[in-house]
């Protein structure tokens, strides 16, 4: 807060500058003035809120300097000097809403007295204007939002008051490309929400600066709601005012565009496609986009391919964060890439992913006997809009592949229960020793004699009854046949595999297929 003095006698002027530590009662001295004329000639750049001055001046009075700055400064504050003999002239100040008087003889505690009274009542007038105008923009706001956001453009008085606000924006620009609504998402200016709130309420300021709009900031964007600009041109000036406000506020602006509409009553329909549109934000690399950018797009795919899971599963159990990072980047920057790729298919597609993750735990606890091991079922894959994805994704993974590595599989008996669910995700494949002994880092002999003190079982045996269960499985649910079937197991020569599969079921596949399709059959 500002005060500043005018007095023509420089001891008075003087002393009053220096006596009262003007700092230390939260006021700001300005310059004092040595006339009226001077007072009055800086008044309108230095905008002082209190002004005391003397009511008897060479040139203009104290009192016409008053009524002159009052005309500039409506609610300034004004604190006559005055000496014994002119109480008429205080009168007419009194007459003329002059705030208040000293004598030129009262004391300096007077003096400060009468000064804070005025500051108090500036600080109360602008605390209600500033409760006025804050209920003017809550009104405002709670306006716009349910003709904009609801959509509700039949609340009594609403549409009068759209209707002025709308026409004097059409006054001030050309509206015959329709109208449309903009969403703005702001970033910069420090992590802590209330600075992140003053970022947002300045590019609100400097948007109903630069374009004729109106504009409110709700929860965390900013609703813009304009002529929609009807060629390019008027698209790359739009382009280079966000430029602009990017430049001078030190942020990066997110700006997306709904589809135009016919009219300001059809807004709503506009915003829709903005809110759509700005789902996009995951997915496009610019910073500004507009509904009709997207709007034709049909969806990528929704699933991880078998190779993909496989390929994860490898990466899990190898317990490598590095090339789980690497798959995860891989897959979404490919998901990214398809030009048909909506938020919705992205997220199938991510917590696809997320499930296989869970597929392979489960496999793995129930091949090494651990099926109990977790206290409590692993928590959904769930996405945050404010996450971004490949971050949520690798953390999931991350923790699925820590739980398992470093909380439930155990000591020595470790390098038996990651062959055990090396064999569990391979059946496929020609296994043998020398192999499995590779992935798990020891001597084949070591890992024979390890498996066999762990399970009971000799390696190739435990190998050969995995692959005719599973064989079992593929006979009693696909339609494919034995000798597909024996290559899906890892076995190329048909009639070993059917050698081997009577060896442990007491059945050819055949006759395996005929019985399991004969009991379908009786429990219907």
């Amino acid at each position: 807060m500002k005060i500043m003095i005018a007095d023509d006698e420089v001891i008075i002027r003087t002393g009053l500058a220096e006596v009262i530590k003007w700092q230390e009662l939260g006021l700001e001295l300005l310059p004092p003035a040595e006339s009226a004329e001077e007072a009055l000639g800086r008044i309108g750049q230095e905008r002082p809120d209190i002004l005391l001055t003397d009511i008897r001046m060479t040139g203009r009075t104290g009192l016409e300097l008053a009524e002159e700055a009052r005309a500039t400064l409506p609610n300034l504050e004004v604190i006559i000097l005055t000496g014994y003999d002119d109480f008429h002239y205080v009168q007419q100040a009194l007459r003329q809403q002059v705030s208040d008087y000293l004598l030129k003889t009262s004391r300096p505690e007077e003096i400060i007295r009468t000064v804070l009274k005025a500051k108090q009542r500036v600080e109360e007038r602008k605390e209600s204007q500033s409760r006025d105008v804050v209920r003017y923009r809550e009104e405002r706001s709670r306006r716009f939002v349910r003709w904009i956001v609801e959509g509700a453009t039949d609340h009594e008085g609403d549409a009068k008051y759209m209707d002025s606000v709308f026409m004097e924006i059409e006054a001030k620009a050309d509206a015959s490309g329709g109208w449309q609504t903009v969403l703005i998402l702001t970033e910069g200016w420090g992590k802590f929400e209330g600075e992140r709130d003053l970022l947002r309420f300045a590019v609100d300021n400097m948007i109903g600066d630069l374009l004729p709009c109106v504009s409110i900031v709700h929860q965390q964007s900013i609703i813009v709601a304009l002529p929609a600009a009807k060629d390019e041109v008027g698209k790359q000036l739009r382009r280079s005012i966000y430029g602009k406000i990017e430049h001078l506020l030190k942020c990066k602006l997110t700006v997306v565009g709904g589809k135009a509409v016919r009219d300001w009553s059809s807004l709503h329909d506009s915003w829709l496609t903005a809110v759509e549109a700005g789902q996009y934000k995951i997915l496009l690399s610019q910073a500004q986009w507009e509904y009709a950018d997207i709007a034709r797009r049909k969806g990528g795919k929704t699933v991880c391919s078998i190779d993909e899971e496989k390929e994860l599963s490898a990466i899990l159990m190898d317990d490598d964060p590095i090339r789980l990072k690497a798959w995860v980047v891989r897959l979404l920057r490919e998901l990214r890439e398809d030009p048909e790729v909506t938020p919705v298919s992205l997220e199938a597609s991510v917590r696809s992913a997320a499930i296989a993750a869970h597929r392979w735990l489960e496999r793995v606890l129930h091949a090494t006997g651990k099926n109990g091991a977790l206290e409590e079922p692993l928590a959904p894959f769930l996405m945050d809009a404010a996450v971004i994805p490949e971050d949520q994704l690798f953390q999931h993974l991350y923790g699925i592949m820590k739980l398992y590595h470093h909380r439930i599989a155990d000591g020595r008996r470790s390098h038996v229960q990651k062959a055990i669910a090396y064999i569990e995700e391979n059946w496929g494949l020609n296994l043998g020793l020398q192999q499995v002994a590779d992935y798990v880092h020891l001597h084949p002999n070591h890992l024979s004699d390890l498996f066999k003190r762990e399970t009971g079982v000799k390696f190739m045996d435990f190998v050969t009854r995995k692959k005719m269960q599973r064989a079992s499985e593929l006979l009693a649910s696909s339609p494919a046949k034995v000798s597909e079937v024996a290559a899906m197991v890892g076995y190329e020569d048909t009639k070993y595999f059917g050698q081997m599969f009577k060896k442990h079921t007491g059945r050819t596949p055949s006759e395996y297929r005929e019985a399991q399709m004969a009991n379908k059959g009786k429990s219907r």
